[in-house]
Parts: C-alpha cells; sequence; structure tokens
C-alpha cells in the first residue's frame, strides 16, 4: 500500500474493525446518536418537505419492504433511506458533529436501518457500522474544513454521503478494495448548497447523501469500481471541494481518537450556532423577569457564522425562522421556550414577536467561538442585562442528559406520530445492541396500525 493512499488506509480500518475494538464510550455515545436519530426522524414525519417527496418517491417505488419512521406508509430501502434522512434533517433537530458542524446521524442511520428490513441485521451489527460510518464522513470532513462549508457546500450532505456508504459497507461484508471503490462511488455522489438552507432542497441533499450511500455500497459489492484515491487523490474529493486539505485528518489517531465523541444534541430546533444565542436569551428573561413588551435592544455578538448563516430579519415561516436570530431572541423573551412550538408559521407572525425582531442587533467577532455567544438586553427604563455563555447546552462541556434525550423524542412523537409506542421505541434502541433483529425495533417506531 502507498504511504499516501489515505483512502485505502480509511477503508481498510473499516473492513478490519471488530466489535471488541470499539471502546465502551463510544458505543454509549452510539446510541445516544441512535435515540436522537430515530426521535427527529419521527419528529420530522409530517413535514411539508417529507409529504412532498413522499408523494413523488411513493409512486415510482420499487419493492415496499421498508418503514418511514413515524408513518404508515411502507416503500423500497432507497426511498426509505432518502425520506427517514430528510425527516432526521427537516427540523434542525438533528445531532451535530461540533468540529465540522455536520449532522452524521440524518446521513449514516438512515440506510442502516433500511437495510435491516430487508437483511436480518443484530443491532450489535448496526450500531458497529454506525459507529464506523460517522467515523469515515466526519474524518472527511474535517480535512476540508473550515473551508468547505464556509465556501457553500453543505457538509451534511457532502460528507454524509461517505459515512452512509462506509456504514453499509461493513454490513455487507465489503473487502478493502471493494470499501474504496464504495467511497468512491459516494464521492461522485456528494452534492449540496448553504444558499438552499432555508428550502426543502436542503433535505433533500441530505436524503439523497443518505440514499446514495447505500446505493454506492451495494454497486460496489457487485464490484463497480470507484477508482483507488477517491478522497486525495489530485483530482479527488478533497482537492476538488476543499481549499489545501488535511488529508492527515483521514487517518491520524485512527482508531483512537473516535469522531462521535464529539457530537453534540439540540435542546433546539434550530441552527446550532443560534443555540448558545438562545440559551442567552432564556436566561436573561429567567434572571430578571424580562417581559418582552420592555425590551428597547437586544444585541448580539456572536461568531461570524452566525451573520453568515443566521442573519434573517424577517423569517416568512417556521423553516426560515429555525435559522434567524432575530426570530430565535424574539421568541425566547416572548414565549420563554424555543421548542417546536415556536418555530411554526403561527410563532412567527405573532405581533409581539414580529415587534421584537426589529429590535435586534447583531454583530459578529472571529474570535468568539461557535458553541459561545454574548447578549445584552437594555430596557425601556434604562437598565441593561448582559449575558454570556461559554459553551451551549448540548455540546460536550454541557451535554443533554440521556432523560432530555428522551423527553425530546417523546414531545416529538406526541406532535408528529401520537399512534407510535414511544416508551417502548425508546426502551428498544437503548437495548440495540442485544437485539437480534433490528425489524422488531423498526416496528417500534411506526403506528401500531401498520398498513400492509
Amino acid at each position: 500500500m502507498k504511504q499516501d493512499n489515505f483512502t485505502a488506509e480509511l477503508a481498510r480500518f473499516t473492513v478490519d474493525s471488530r466489535w471488541e475494538d470499539i471502546p465502551a464510550p463510544v458505543v454509549r455515545e452510539a446510541l445516544r446518536s441512535i435515540v436522537n436519530f430515530a426521535g427527529c426522524a419521527i419528529g420530522g414525519s409530517r413535514s411539508d418537505a417529507v409529504e412532498r417527496a413522499l408523494h413523488v418517491l411513493g409512486r415510482y417505488s420499487g419493492p415496499r419492504t421498508a418503514s418511514v419512521f413515524g408513518r404508515t406508509e411502507r416503500i423500497d430501502i432507497f426511498a426509505a433511506a432518502c425520506l427517514n434522512a430528510m425527516s432526521a434533517n427537516v427540523l434542525t433537530f438533528d445531532d451535530t458533529h461540533v468540529p465540522t458542524v455536520m449532522h452524521p446521524g440524518s446521513s449514516v442511520a438512515p440506510p442502516l436501518f433500511a437495510l435491516a428490513e430487508e437483511r436480518r441485521i443484530s443491532g450489535r451489527d448496526l450500531l458497529h457500522a454506525f459507529v464506523l460510518g460517522v467515523e469515515v464522513c466526519c474524518r472527511i470532513g474535517r480535512s476540508i474544513s473550515p473551508w468547505h462549508y464556509s465556501h457553500g457546500y453543505l457538509i451534511t450532505s457532502t460528507c454524509g454521503v461517505f459515512g452512509a456508504a462506509a456504514g453499509v459497507g461493513k454490513l455487507l461484508g465489503l473487502s478493502a478494495r471493494q470499501m474504496t471503490w464504495a467511497l468512491g462511488n459516494a464521492a461522485n455522489q456528494a452534492s449540496g448548497l448553504v444558499e438552499t438552507l432555508p428550502d426543502m432542497a436542503k433535505n433533500l441533499a441530505v436524503g439523497n447523501s443518505a440514499r446514495g450511500g447505500l446505493f454506492a455500497a451495494l454497486l460496489a459489492e457487485q464490484d463497480f469500481t470507484g477508482g483507488e484515491r477517491p478522497v486525495e487523490g489530485t483530482f479527488g474529493f478533497a482537492n476538488v471541494m476543499g481549499n489545501e486539505p488535511d488529508v492527515t485528518q483521514l487517518t491520524t489517531q485512527l482508531g483512537e481518537r473516535w469522531e462521535i465523541l464529539f457530537n453534540a444534541y439540540k435542546p433546539y430546533p434550530t441552527g446550532v450556532v443560534l443555540h448558545p444565542v438562545i440559551d442567552a436569551c432564556l436566561q436573561l428573561r429567567a434572571e430578571h423577569s424580562v417581559a418582552a413588551g420592555d425590551v428597547a435592544q437586544i444585541t448580539v455578538r456572536g461568531n461570524p457564522l452566525l451573520g453568515e448563516r443566521c442573519d434573517r430579519p424577517t423569517p416568512r415561516n417556521g423553516r426560515e425562522a429555525s435559522l434567524s436570530v432575530q426570530h430565535c431572541c424574539a421568541i425566547a423573551f416572548v414565549d420563554g421556550a424555543a421548542g417546536l412550538r415556536q418555530f411554526t408559521d403561527a410563532a412567527v407572525a405573532k405581533p409581539e414577536v414580529l415587534a421584537l425582531r426589529g429590535r435586534v442587533h447583531m454583530t459578529c467577532h472571529p474570535d468568539i467561538g461557535v458553541e459561545e455567544a454574548h447578549v445584552e438586553v437594555r430596557m425601556t427604563s434604562g437598565a441593561s442585562y448582559a449575558k454570556h455563555v461559554p459553551y451551549l447546552r448540548g455540546s460536550m462541556q454541557c451535554p443533554m442528559s440521556d432523560a432530555e434525550l428522551e423527553l425530546k423524542f417523546i414531545d416529538q412523537a406526541a406532535i408528529s406520530a401520537p399512534d407510535c409506542d414511544a416508551v417502548n421505541a425508546i426502551k428498544s434502541l437503548w437495548k440495540l445492541e442485544t437485539q437480534d433483529d433490528v425489524s422488531s425495533v423498526i416496528r417500534l417506531l411506526t403506528p401500531r396500525m401498520v398498513k400492509k
């Protein structure tokens, strides 16, 4: 093996990995990530984007062997991977790999669950494949960050397709060479644009990353060639879609530094850079009994990414509001909450929210981290209150507890799929490692009366 063949080394690591090699904390974090993913997929299952996509995909579906989480419909495995990825991502409530700001769970988990409804797969094998898929996509993401995302590539989809391919490839038992080809097949499907963040096309890109990764691995199983150095080659993914990429990130401390341990989970259905802002607003409201009608001005100081992605003073609907710093500040002070109900079209149109959004001012500084924010509130009385949040809630420094992840799951199910057995689904997901057949768990993630 050539010393500089990083793709082949990453592929070999994925193929040779044994369950016994995975540290217990990594397994535990994988379970947390999958619980979070499943809840988000159910939560987004009735969104307009998923409804419209299902209308199209359902008309042309192949064998209806797979489930759409939170729904009664059955569909083919490619469409299921796509739709469950879209659902998990559509509410902006999915996990975040902090170093790259990608959402690996939404791309990697759906094709594994889809395949598990066609081929008998144990929970342990699915968990193992999930860990490795997250490892692959996040390492590729590290190699091209932060340039890749800051220049308009939707990193969740462009890198997520690699994780989906690697995870499925592990379940299929691909050889090292086939795994390299799977990554090459994935590289040729990598796409997604930040420009479409407020639109349904963004969720389509994430859906395509899950579906494309499944396709890439199944093709490789048939010896469909994908090149020998598809990531680090002269015209490979990293050099084409990165600026002076650090391809050593693909293999540095491989098997020692596990990327899933850098995952964070969202307490609010918004872009992760908005979370410390929301934290600060909610804390100010509680600590100083701030009444929204008495606020003269809200000043926010945050990371440049906050300005680039979330400066939307007049969001038109709930989707845009989830990426609006102005709305997040206003709704936090008006409602004292920032859950799913605060990012609906109705919430956007509240008169008191409309009024307060116009009083939000933002500045950005490169010395402020993605996970932190400064918020100052000036009252009509002349009083002023300030709050600095150094680490957003849900981050590695301030993680959500297992109980909080369960409540998040239950709340989403209650809104979007009340006929799902959310409580028993959660119990089964926590015990995924001991499940002989994942399809029995999947049945709990769909309404009790499933149409055949």
